[in-house]
């Protein structure tokens, strides 16, 4: 030992003076009691230094160990303590160490509970989240209080991740205690109110464990879970389609339930046979009961399968899986095809995937009325030479469910070859599919039995006796022409050795003594000789045989049915001794028969209906598709069965969501927020208009943490007062602006400002004058260009207005000016939407001359307001007719859009005259992604599939900020939220204009004034969403320059990074 230890102690010397620190990851190797008390000594050192490198090496090795499954909890002292490290790397890995360790270990958690509280409030996100997901681990009932306060600060944080950390700890806490129910279920609400697509996964999730009987939780968010499914991850796709299905169960009719009337009716009045009075009887009978009402699918019903539709193509088996039982419990059976191929293409995955999915497809194909949707994809349910037992198992159920007229010569060729197979497994249950064939299709019975006869003659002893089975279950449903083969079957029972093929040789022949009365008599002689060797269910059927023979010929049998009887009195099993006595009763009585002895041949040889061979997962249709119940076939733990469709149809308008234009809320929250300066009206609607104002601001001020949350509040205040001020709104707008004329500018201001304090008091208005009621007047015949904030549109129940007629929609070059001019009130915003910095006057084709049979089309990105909606990116479209005769009814037809993206069509152009061209505006709404919008031109007489695809640029609005908020909003973005580069910028290019050139052409976003040289800064803001981006660009000395993009949308922050290095390193 002390040799050892010094050899040690001598190579850590020479270690530590190679490197100049000493080496205390080496674990010293000793005997076999001494590894004990020096175990983790150097990783405890390391934590214990001063040196972050240290530090971050033990604790990439102590989570290295927790990751192979070694135990680590005696470190929890040593690495509780480095909590407070300043390093991110080193806080990082002891936060996932605690995770694991927090619940083993809840006395040293608690001594560390401050620390926690204080990285909640920590600027980095994965901090934040990492806190909280280590203090809702900490199982001990004294801190709930802490927890639900840090739950509450979590789910207002500005940070997708640390709310998706906060609904994970919903259900933790609410196991810890459960009467904080309530007050997790309102927390559960303002998560699912959330817009981003990270968040709401983990909040369906939390729903479902905490109440998923509160369905009016999700009535106002259905259609925004339904709009968000394709960006959802993976996993929170799943738990949202399930939540989806038990949704639209109880929310919309029955889809299928057409069908069921339909087959009615034909049934009551497609008879043309019938007598005329009895005809006449019908009609009176038609005419006195209501007329069916057709069914009508909700379009709320209709918007879940569309959107689910996409996800068939997902990577994701278990997101393919949730779809294809969504559309088999909700969708009409014309429908729930599509989910065929989806389902055939899971088939080449894992086979643990593919015993999940063969068993739901096994259940489906059961189903007569959805059953066809598989036969053209019969071939890929033939069993390969890799399948392992039970994958070839259910291919043979499924192939066995698809027989039909059309296709049983093609599956039993197939089954001809598998019975040549080594697997006598394998052997058995493709005779007994062959049984199942031959009862079902009445065609081929007959060629069926033939061939499991053949089999008989085989040297494999289990295809023997397997064959023997099936054939006895097909010989009951024609026993008089078969009498050969059962003299064939009785013959080989000497040879086979099988119990159950014995058995069922036993009984055919018992049964059907009177078709083989010589042989029967000789095989009960056999059978009772070797009895006492039998099993049990052999010998069940000897005492059944002997009873038979015994009734139908008792000369011959008697003596050897009582041989019988006396030898199965003694046996071992009480079942067999029972079954004797009952049989020694009714066949041969000590005197007289008895009551039931006189009517023994009714007993035994009572006619027998033939056996039904049904498929095993007939009955699992009565759970859920997908679902562990009706994998094991019984109910699983946590399993609650979907509910039926209402027979009613319940309301739809409880899903209706009042969504304001974005130009009318940005508008009510400045004049609500902004104080008085002078009365208008009297002093008793002063006050009431002060107190108004202060609930107003209040509420606003208590939720302005979250960002969804005050978008909600903010609709929903500016929704439910908009009505009311609609009139007055127009009003104000002409009274500002032709006063402006003539007052100052501090009186405009006060005007407009106390007149949409002094709205909400519509109820009790003041005696107008007749200087009052003019501008009303003067506003129906023109509208200030300025005052487009006051236009009330929150009432309509969709963002995107109706179409305007030719005439009075604006032209794109007024639109582009518009942007311009202020249509917001004189309070200056930190950003604000400017002009753009570069239009670009390039087209795309959208349609070929050629394609489009002499009508061609172009299409660019004019970077100005959508004259339809501020969410839609304007196009301008130019067409042009490079043909002689002209081109009429030119329009947009069927649009095929991603989920959520809209689009908003031109008027239609009448007639476009030979060598003529004109430009009209469309607009569309990517839903800040860039996917294309695929839409068709139409004409009189031809339709064209075109698609517009936009450039990731082009999705901005270019916005102006002050530096010191470009850094503010900078540093809430960082993170998954940012993302960087480097380049290299050739010299002549390195300049501020040129480098502000390129950026404003790559994409619509407009220079932030910058006080440090080399340092440029791009800022912007997405159409659709609101979402900001910063762009910044640090330019060196040797002419390098690292690139840095923050913004919520990850994917647009690497594929801009990528674009811009490439417009910035072109020479």
């Amino acid at each position: 030992m002390s040799n050892g230890g010094g050899s040690y102690n001598a190579q850590n010397d020479s270690r530590a003076g190679s490197t100049g620190e000493p080496d205390l990851g080496t674990e010293p190797t000793g005997g076999f009691f001494s590894a004990d008390y020096k175990k983790h000594d150097d990783l405890k050192q390391m934590l214990d230094s001063n040196k972050d490198n240290l530090k971050l090496e033990a604790m990439k090795r102590i989570v290295g160990m927790v990751a192979k499954g070694k135990d680590a909890s005696d470190l929890f002292a040593a690495v509780v303590k480095n909590v407070v490290s300043k390093n991110i790397e080193v806080k990082k890995l002891v936060y996932v160490y605690l995770v694991r360790y927090a619940e083993e270990q809840q006395d040293l958690a608690l001594l560390s509970i401050a620390t926690f509280q204080r990285a909640l409030k920590d600027p980095n996100q994965l901090i934040r989240a990492s806190a909280l997901r280590v203090l809702s681990s900490i199982r001990v009932p004294v801190i709930v209080p802490i927890m639900m306060l840090a739950l509450k600060d979590s789910v207002v944080d500005m940070s997708p991740y640390v709310r998706k950390t906060a609904a994970h700890a919903i259900p933790k806490l609410y196991s810890l205690d459960p009467e904080q129910k309530d007050q997790l279920i309102q927390v559960i609400e303002k998560l699912l109110a959330d817009k981003t697509t990270l968040v709401v996964g983990s909040a369906v999730m939390a729903f479902e464990e905490l109440c998923p009987d509160r369905v009016d939780l999700i009535h106002k968010n259905y259609r925004k879970l339904c709009n968000l499914l394709v960006d959802v991850e993976e996993w929170g796709q799943v738990v949202i389609i399930n939540m989806l299905t038990r949704y639209a169960r109880t929310q919309f009719l029955d889809p299928n339930q057409q069908d069921v009337i339909a087959d009615e009716d034909k049934n009551f009045y497609g008879d043309e046979d019938e007598k005329d009075s009895e005809e006449e009887e019908e009609d009176e009978e038609k005419e006195k009961t209501p007329p069916k009402k057709p069914y009508m699918m909700d379009p709320d019903h209709r918007l879940l399968l569309r959107n689910t539709k996409p996800l068939l193509q997902s990577r994701n088996a278990a997101v393919v899986m949730a779809v294809a039982q969504l559309y088999h419990h909700i969708a009409p059976k014309s429908e729930v095809g599509l989910v065929a191929k989806a389902l055939v293409r899971l088939l080449r995955s894992h086979r643990e995937i593919q015993h999940v999915v063969l068993s739901n497809v096994a259940t489906l194909t059961t189903i007569r009325k959805v059953r066809g949707m598989f036969e053209p994809y019969l071939k890929s349910f033939f069993v390969r030479p890799s399948d392992p037992i039970h994958v070839r198992t259910l291919k043979l159920e499924i192939l066995t469910n698809l027989a039909t007229e059309t296709s049983i010569s093609t599956i039993l060729r197939e089954f001809q070859t598998y019975v040549t197979s080594s697997d006598k497994d394998f052997v058995a249950a493709t005779i007994q599919a062959i049984g199942r064939c031959a009862s079902s299709i009445s065609e081929v019975t007959e060629t069926c039995l033939n061939g499991l006869v053949g089999l008989l003659s085989n040297r494999n002893e289990y295809v023997v006796a397997e064959s023997v089975v099936v054939i006895k279950k097909l010989l009951q449903m024609q026993p008089d022409s078969h009498s050969e083969i059962i003299q064939h079957m009785a013959k080989l029972a000497d040879t086979i050795t099988v119990p159950m093929a014995r058995a069922s040789i036993l009984w055919m022949v018992g049964e059907y003594s009177d078709r083989v009365p010589k042989i029967a008599p000789d095989l009960l002689r056999k059978m009772a000789k070797n009895f006492i060797n039998e099993e049990d269910i052999v010998k069940l059927q000897i005492l059944n045989l002997a009873a038979k023979l015994c009734i139908t010929n008792p000369k011959q049998t008697k003596l050897l049915c009582q041989y019988v009887l006396n030898l199965a009195k003694y046996d071992q099993n009480y079942d067999i001794r029972d079954r004797a006595r009952f049989i020694r009763q009714l066949v041969s009585p000590a005197g007289e028969k008895g009551a039931l002895g006189k009517h023994a041949k009714k007993i035994f040889l009572a006619s027998k209906p033939a056996p039904v061979l049904d498929s095993s997962f007939k009955d699992r249709d009565q759970w859920q598709l997908g679902s562990l119940s009706h994998m094991i076939n019984q109910q699983a733990s946590g399993y609650s069965p979907l509910p039926d469709f209402p027979a009613a149809a319940p309301d739809p308008t409880v899903r209706n969501v009042e969504v304001p234009m974005p130009w009318a809320e940005k508008t009510h929250k400045k004049k609500a927020g902004k104080p008085k300066k002078e009365a208008f009206y009297s002093d008793e609607e002063e006050e009431s208009e002060s107190e108004s104002d202060s609930e107003e601001s209040s509420s606003s001020s208590s939720e302005s943490g979250s960002e969804s949350e005050s978008e909600d509040d903010s609709k929903s205040e500016s929704g439910s007062d908009k009505d009311k001020k609609s009139d007055e709104e127009a009003e104000s707008s002409s009274s500002s602006s032709s006063e402006s004329e003539s007052s100052s500018e501090s009186e405009s201001d006060s005007e407009s400002e106390s007149e949409p304090d002094t709205k909400p008091q519509k109820k009790a208005p003041p005696p107008k004058t007749k200087s009052s009621t003019k501008p009303k007047k003067e506003a129906k015949q023109e509208v200030s260009l300025l005052d487009l904030d006051d236009i009330d549109v929150s009432s309509t129940s969709a963002p995107v207005p109706a179409p305007a007629s030719a005439l009075d929609v604006l032209s794109p070059s007024l639109a582009s000016d518009l942007q311009g001019l202020s249509i917001n009130d004189k309070t200056d915003t930190a950003i604000s939407v400017t002009t753009p910095m570069f239009v670009s006057t390039t087209s795309h084709e959208l349609l070929h001359r050629m394609t489009g049979e002499g009508l061609s089309a172009n299409y660019r990105f004019t970077r100005g307001t959508c004259i339809y909606s501020t969410s839609m990116v304007p196009v301008e479209l130019t067409f042009t007719n490079h043909t002689d005769s002209p081109v009429s009814n030119i329009r947009i037809g069927d649009k095929k859009l991603q989920a959520g993206m809209t689009l908003q069509e031109f008027p239609e152009i009448p007639s476009l005259p030979g060598g003529g061209s004109m430009s009209v505006s469309i607009g569309i709404d990517f839903k800040d992604t860039i996917q294309p919008a695929n839409f068709q031109i139409c004409t009189q007489d031809r339709k064209y599939n075109v698609s517009i695809k936009p450039p990731v640029g082009e999705l901005f609005q270019a916005v102006t900020m002050a530096e010191a908020d470009f850094t503010a909003q900078q540093s809430k973005l960082t993170g998954m939220n940012e993302n960087s580069g480097k380049v290299s910028i050739p010299s002549q290019h390195n300049n501020s204009k040129t480098i502000t050139a390129r950026m404003s052409e790559l994409a619509n976003v407009a220079p932030v004034p910058s006080s440090q040289d080399g340092i440029y800064r791009f800022a912007g803001k997405t159409v659709s969403g609101g979402t900001l981006l910063l762009i910044t660009v640090k330019v060196g000395e040797d002419n390098s320059a690292s690139i840095t993009v923050n913004c919520e949308l990850m994917a647009i922050c690497s594929m801009l990074v990528k674009e811009v290095k490439q417009k910035l390193s072109l020479a």
